[in-house]
């Protein structure tokens, strides 16, 4: 009979587990030792450690500082040979325990992949269910439902969500990235921040910050997302407590865009009813709210100064019905209030059971839109003038490369297109299971994105073009730079095509699905970082974690509601460029300086080859410690020092909307340096330089003193040298 056996002196009076194998069938083949007996692990460098106990050696205080280790999650499955019940000693076992696995003790949070103790076993029994589970997790349930819950659950109980569910594949978290970038980020802004920056000059700064900041931030994105298995506000606070307020910002800039986000796409649910019309009403000014100053587009005739197209007569005169300025508020909206609610009804239910529910949803959100973006590019591309467009779409006018204007813009639309810096992507990386390789999922969503970038570019130009010929006038002044673009070129194409009513249909459908896709990650974000922070508080209060998500998506219709009035278009326009344009380059600089700087490239990059087994290149690492912070300081300095108050069209805002405005922005500006002084002055030390170093220190991996421990924040890597037993 050969036995594995270790022993040591126990300096603390703890619970330890251990396995004793015995090749004899019949004998019992595991026990519980001692409580002072030590614990053999083996790490994932090979080498054999005796534990005494997860408090003596991690040095925890309390099981709530503790949570942020072990909601980390295991380390992938390393090849290991480890120890079994059943006698097998040989082989690599996905669920064998690692030293990440024993720290759950008391705690308990899984993704199959890990053991979980939620009590000291009693018997032999239980030590084997404990050790080696014995029926492997199946993949798609494990993947949906965490084992975050009580080990033994009542009935009262059953309704609560898992604190942590995982994607059933990683289709599903591709496609929820996709369809974040390809959203309203590229339909809907994209053309817009375009043609307001001058055409092709916009494409040269939007893929030089594509290549500098967006790439390897949404890589790091991904690493901080995956490896804290947390929000926005939970990573930054784990990474680098200082700077959990950039985290709180992220989530206050995704809240204010819910709000108005969600009145984009009740105007495209407005356009999608109006469509089953016989005719569609936008196709000319014989409508009770067309004015004389409405003219029908002609070749042979110039448009008179101050006409408008029936297009854009429908879209201000009768959807949104608009004041002469802020300052004259006037009354709802009904019908705008109506298909408000009504996307908010969508959001919810696709979003009540967490992922689980909005993973399949956006199968065909996502999928749908893709189909029908190249249906319209084909057809855009046979319009009349259609080539004139394109001119202006890429060839670009170098003068205005010397503004910073298009830099500033294109920033801003490369951040809201791909989801960096405000929160969505790290929130989507936490539902990854801890090995996924997100580098190809990197390169596929950025390579997704500026695809659809360009395709939308040229229809919507192709688009302007074909308005331009139309209206026998250049490009660039054929139509306002407003919010409302998109809802005046598309629907002026469309009238012309025959079965106008069918590709309507289709076109805002596919504009539907797209602003749900968007709007689908912007709540998410809000609702996650809700769960993370005060999930004592949602079990005890809230009990369902559908009352969850039901009161923010209550509480952001409230706050749309202004956007639907008569001057909501006023409302829309401030709320856009202060909450989600000027902030943004500040808000990505500090997150960057966070993560890069404070917490280190270095022990960053050691995380990432935890998780995929190999280190980022010299190229991200160089972007984020050098060229990314620069370039994004410059892009906010040059935002400040140009710095023009919003317009809509030709009205100026008054002096109080621009104070308003700036009020907003600073709601997440000032959660930055706020929290971080709130931070230092809670932090323990007797020196202010004490206080400092302890509130950059990382919270998310324990101070062991363990050389080598996979939940350190180690700045050595583990020895070499490995102790055997015998």
């Amino acid at each position: 009979m050969s036995k594995a056996d270790t022993s040591a002196e126990a300096a603390s009076p703890s619970v330890a587990i251990h396995v004793d194998r015995y090749e004899d069938p019949n004998q019992e083949r595991s026990k519980l030792l001692d409580p002072n007996s030590p614990v053999p692990i083996v790490t994932p460098s090979g080498q054999i450690r005796k534990v005494k106990s997860f408090t003596d050696t991690h040095k925890i205080r309390d099981v709530h500082a503790a949570s942020g280790a072990a909601s980390a999650r295991s380390l992938r499955p390393y090849d290991q040979v480890a120890v079994y019940p059943d006698g097998s000693d040989s082989g690599t076992n996905q669920y064998a325990p690692s030293v990440r696995s024993l720290a759950s003790i008391g705690m308990g949070c899984t993704d199959g992949r890990k053991m979980v103790i939620r009590r000291v076993p009693t018997s032999p029994t239980e030590l084997f269910h404990l050790v080696r589970p014995p029926t492997p997790p199946d993949e798609d349930t494990a993947s949906h439902e965490s084992d975050c819950g009580e080990e033994e659950e009542d009935a009262e109980t059953v309704h609560l969500k898992p604190r942590r569910p995982f994607w059933a594949n990683k289709i599903q978290f591709v496609l929820a990235c996709v369809g974040y970038s390809v959203g309203l980020g590229n339909v809907w802004r994209f053309p817009y921040l375009c043609y307001k920056s001058g055409g092709g000059v916009f494409l040269i700064p939007y893929f030089i910050i594509l290549i500098v900041c967006g790439v390897p931030m949404l890589f790091m994105e991904l690493a901080i997302g995956q490896y804290t298995a947390h929000g926005p506000i939970g990573a930054l606070s784990q990474i680098c407590p200082l700077f959990k307020g950039a985290g709180l910002a992220s989530v206050v800039i995704s809240f204010f865009m819910s709000t108005y986000y969600a009145v984009i796409i009740a105007w495209a649910i407005y356009y999608f009813f109006t469509s089953f019309k016989s005719e569609v009403p936008w196709a000319s000014c014989s409508n009770r709210w067309n004015t004389p100053q409405c003219w029908v587009p002609n070749h042979n005739i110039t448009k008179p100064n101050g006409s408008q197209t029936p297009t854009e007569q429908f879209f201000e005169k009768k959807v949104l019905s608009m004041s002469d300025g802020i300052e004259y508020p006037g009354g709802m909206r009904w019908e705008l209030a109506a298909c408000l609610v009504c996307a908010w009804v969508l959001v919810y239910f696709a979003l009540w059971k967490s992922i689980k529910s909005s993973a399949k949803v956006r199968y065909i959100t996502t999928t749908l839109p893709f189909l029908l973006i190249i249906v319209f590019l084909g057809r855009s591309l046979t319009l009349e003038g259609a080539d004139k467009g394109l001119r202006y779409f890429f060839k670009p006018d170098w003068k205005l490369l010397k503004q910073s204007k298009p830099w500033v813009n294109a920033a801003s639309q490369i951040f809201n297109s791909i989801g960096i810096a405000f929160g969505s992507m790290i929130m989507f990386a936490s539902y990854n299971r801890f090995d996924n390789n997100f580098l190809h999922d990197t390169l596929a969503v950025s390579l997704v994105n500026a695809v659809t970038s360009l395709i939308v570019g040229i229809f919507t130009f192709a688009t302007i073009g074909n308005i331009a010929f139309e209206q026998n006038t250049p490009v660039n002044v054929v139509i306002a730079d407003s919010p409302g673009l998109l809802f005046v070129v598309y629907p002026q194409a469309i009238a012309k095509m025959p079965a106008s009513q069918l590709w309507a249909v289709l076109f805002f459908f596919m504009f539907l699905c797209l602003g749900l896709n968007s709007q689908f990650a912007i709540v998410e974000v809000v609702v996650t970082s809700i769960q993370d922070g005060f999930p004592d508080m949602i079990r005890r209060r809230l009990v369902y974690h559908e009352l969850l998500v039901l009161c923010v998506c209550a509480v952001s219709l409230v706050f749309g509601l202004p956007h639907i009035i008569h001057s909501g278009i006023y409302i829309f326009q401030l709320m856009d460029f202060y909450a989600a344009s000027l902030s943004i380059t500040y808000l990505a600089f500090f997150e960057v300086v966070a993560i890069a700087w404070f917490y280190g490239v270095d022990r960053l990059s050691r995380n990432i080859k935890q998780m995929t087994g190999q280190r980022p290149s010299l190229y991200f690492r160089f972007c984020w410690l050098i060229a990314a912070p620069a370039l994004l300081l410059a892009l906010w300095v040059a935002s400040l020092v140009d710095y023009t108050p919003p317009t809509y069209r030709q009205y100026q805002y008054p002096t109080w909307a621009q104070v308003l405005g700036w009020f907003i922005a600073s709601v997440s500006l000032l959660c930055i340096p706020v929290y971080a002084i709130a931070v230092i002055i809670r932090a323990p030390g007797n020196s202010f330089r004490e206080k400092f170093r302890n509130s950059i220190r990382p919270t998310s991996l324990c101070d062991c003193g363990v050389t080598g421990c996979d939940l350190c924040c180690s700045d050595s890597e583990p020895p070499d040298d490995k102790a055997t037993i015998n």
